[in-house]
């Protein structure tokens, strides 16, 4: 984190999340604010960000290699009561980070801040966290109607342009991982720092370490494979043929939820007007920033675009990552839909409205078009062709794709 903290500093970059959350802070004191996602993008930089400018008083601390479970958010509480009555301020804020590595802190947290709400004590609360599944688990189970939860996803290509001016290529290859974006001119470098720093660490430290998980070495066997499948379907039946420590679909399909709980691979289910089609669907692997793809690959990113077939489904795969970061904070369903041979890349969902998306690269030529058919069948609001004759990729990755509704 620090390289990455280091790297912000420089170019002072505020990401979107800033302006609102920083509104909420000025508010009067009424939800716990909750940023939740995955591992290196930028959550802690963002809270320092908003504590330098705000000049409410306020406390930091981030639970690393933490042992004493609910002691340490009291403690902590504690520090922040001390502080708002030797600072004499009428308001102020206490910050917590990776508050999913307590066991039971949400129980803790619902109890101190029902105390300060009785005790008319205006502190006001910051939770961050790696693990939205816990998270979530957490913040449902106890503290049902005093929290707002702000989902901070990978970053998106407009971002990595202002901020270190990469090209649409670069990101294509090396995703949206801003504490990386010194490195990539030693790509060896770059790969191992994202498999040991990022992945590693993120699937020993926010799935394995927190969730039951009873076969890790199937986790990781199925994330690998999945990011050499982004974009692309496999039945569960055909993963369970390519895994040596097979489970059965159930499991895989649990490990799946927890690798798209972090921010890693998510499997997009099928369209269908039953929920109960869609959950029996084959999955459409999807990563969730490109760099967990590459880092996979024997290519290197000059060779890599010399091999169309190959750069089409990383370019498709860089449209799906957009699309499902952005499912995650605009609050949209992403699904792929196919009968037969005929496809449709992505199917965006929202309120009643339907769109088709077909991404036209050599990634996908072994299936035809399903655009008619699915029209036919579903009626949808809109339908978008991306690539040669349609919305070029660049173009769309530099797009909000709620734009669309």
């Amino acid at each position: 984190m620090s390289n990455f903290v280091q790297t912000l500093s420089k170019m002072d970059f505020q990401r979107k999340q800033f302006a609102s959350l920083a509104t909420r802070l000025e508010e009067d004191r009424r939800f716990i604010q909750v940023l939740a996602g995955p591992r290196q993008v930028g959550k802690t930089t963002l809270i320092h960000q908003l504590l330098g400018q705000n000049k409410q008083p306020s406390h930091y601390a981030a639970a690393d290699d933490v042992l004493s479970g609910g002691a340490w958010i009291e403690q902590q509480w504690e520090v922040a009561r001390i502080k708002q009555q030797q600072s004499g301020a009428e308001t102020f804020i206490l910050a917590l980070d990776e508050i999913q590595k307590i066991s039971n802190w949400s129980e803790t947290v619902k109890r101190l801040w029902d105390e300060d709400s009785r005790m008319k004590r205006q502190i006001k609360v910051l939770l961050l966290g790696s693990s939205r599944l816990l998270l979530q688990q957490g913040l449902t189970e106890s503290l049902a109607g005093r929290f707002e939860l702000t989902y901070i996803g990978h970053w998106s290509l407009s971002e990595m342009q202002t901020a270190f001016g990469w090209s649409e290529a670069e990101f294509v290859w090396f995703g949206g991982y801003p504490g990386t974006a010194d490195l990539i001119r030693d790509e060896n470098r770059w790969k191992r720092y994202v498999l040991e720093a990022l992945i590693e660490t993120s699937i020993s430290k926010d799935i394995l370490m927190l969730t039951r998980v009873d076969k890790p070495a199937l986790l990781r066997r199925l994330f690998e494979l999945g990011c050499g499948y982004s974009g692309q379907l496999l039945s569960y039946n055909k993963i369970l043929g390519q895994l040596q420590d097979a489970g059965n679909t159930t499991t895989l399909a649990n490990y799946l939820n927890l690798l798209g709980q972090a921010g890693l691979l998510s499997g997009l289910e099928k369209y269908a007007g039953s929920k109960i089609v869609q959950r029996s669907s084959s999955p459409k692997f999807q990563v969730h920033n490109t760099a967990l793809m590459s880092t996979q690959s024997p290519e290197t990113f000059a060779s890599v675009q010399l091999r169309p077939d190959l750069w089409g489904r990383q370019v498709e795969s860089a449209i799906g990552a957009h699309l499902i970061n952005a499912a995650l904070t605009e609050d949209f369903r992403l699904h792929y839909w196919r009968d037969g041979d005929r496809e449709v890349d992505f199917v965006l969902e929202k309120r009643g409205k339907v769109i088709g998306l077909e991404i036209k690269s050599t990634a996908t030529n072994r299936y035809h078009s399903g655009m008619a058919a699915f029209h036919k069948a579903f009626q949808p609001d809109k339908m978008l062709l991306v690539g040669d004759n349609g919305l070029g990729w660049k173009e769309f990755l530099s797009m909000n794709p709620s734009e669309l509704f």
